[in-house]
């Protein structure tokens, strides 16, 4: 598979590398998922992780204390912790603190904004050190619908944390080493703070979701490919409309649905059902076609990181079988049949 290298790099005012990922006391591994992301896709970067006593996930790091990560050359503490809510506890504001006396600057990609608590600002303040709210969006339009030129690929999933994020670097990856045009366009804090850009789509006020999407991914004229990343799931009641804002926004031209077989139910909803992947590829073609009548869909990523090889690829088969598209894990297989299958969908 090859590595996914965006040409973005950090804001160096803001969050420079090298980091520490915080991941405190995370309460289960899905948790842990920026800090994750952020050692898949950029591990050069990172030196270390942060566990509290209560930690339940961890990563492929050494265990280090903040001056010890200071010392071992650490600029930049990053929340590696994303939570229903996006809410940072007494004992992680205490931690950011604590980073910061350390010498670090902190970023974060929560919904509670660093610098709404008074202690993490004066530690900032007396320590010289930068705060970076990854969550905080820029000033965006209102989506308007219009045809623009260029092409769109957008992830979608039967549920939140099913792969998105990897499965959009990893086409992106594919598709450069084919010499095809492509970039990453990321809509969530671990995406921006891989790709050193994006927008964090969830934060934006619900009438300009479609246009912040229109604002991330504007025309272009190389016959390249905008990859964006996607967020939520038509199917999963809390976060649907950001999904459906993203859908209209990204004008997608392609799809490719993300799932991860075995999942109980949806994410925090124990009493919410997964959907099939024949219902959530339908009702979100349906919807992509308000704003792009011709949407196809080109593939399926799996996310079978917790079946052996050989369920992997029988699940794989089934899949495509029953759907008709290439279906792939990203991580474990690469992508090279769904962009087989873009390629022939778009042959100029």
């Amino acid at each position: 598979m090859p590595t996914p290298t965006p040409d973005a790099s950090p804001d160096t005012a803001g969050w420079p590398p090298p980091y520490l990922l915080y991941l405190g006391n995370a309460p289960d591994e899905l948790s842990g998922k920026t800090a994750r992301g952020l050692v898949q896709f950029r591990p050069q970067w990172c030196v270390g992780q942060f566990r509290g006593p209560d930690c339940k996930a961890t990563i492929d790091l050494p265990v280090m204390g903040f001056a010890e990560a200071r010392a071992a050359g650490a600029n930049t503490m990053i929340i590696g912790v994303a939570n229903a809510g996006g809410s940072l506890d007494p004992a992680a504001v205490e931690h950011v603190v604590a980073a910061l006396d350390a010498g670090m600057n902190v970023a974060s990609g929560l919904h509670d904004r660093l610098a709404s608590y008074p202690q993490i600002v004066e530690a900032a303040l007396r320590n010289g050190r930068h705060l970076f709210d990854a969550r905080t969006p820029p000033p965006t339009p209102v989506g308007n619908g219009r045809k623009r030129a260029g092409r769109r690929l957008l992830t979608v999933g039967t549920d939140c944390s099913s792969g998105k994020m990897y499965t959009t670097l990893v086409l992106e990856a594919e598709m450069r080493a084919r010499d095809i045009a492509a970039d990453f366009r990321a809509t969530g804090q671990t995406g921006i703070f891989v790709s050193g850009r994006g927008i964090p789509i969830d934060a934006v006020v619900a009438d300009f979701i479609s246009g912040g999407i229109e604002w991330l991914s504007p025309g272009r004229d190389d016959n390249g490919w905008d990859l964006i990343e996607g967020q939520g799931s038509l199917f999963h009641p809390s976060f649907a409309g950001v999904s459906l804002g993203l859908l209209h926004g990204a004008q997608p031209d392609a799809l490719v649905l993300c799932d991860e077989p075995g999942r109980p139910h949806m994410r925090g909803l124990p009493h919410f059902p997964m959907p099939s992947l024949r219902d959530t590829l339908e009702a979100n073609l349906a919807h992509a076609r308000l704003t792009n009548p011709a949407v196809l869909a080109v593939g399926v990523a799996l996310n079978t990181a917790r079946l052996d090889p050989d369920e992997a690829t029988r699940i794989c088969r089934h899949v495509e079988d029953a759907l008709g598209l290439p279906a792939e894990d990203p991580v474990r297989h690469g992508v090279g049949r769904i962009i087989d299958r873009l390629q022939a969908c778009f042959p100029d």
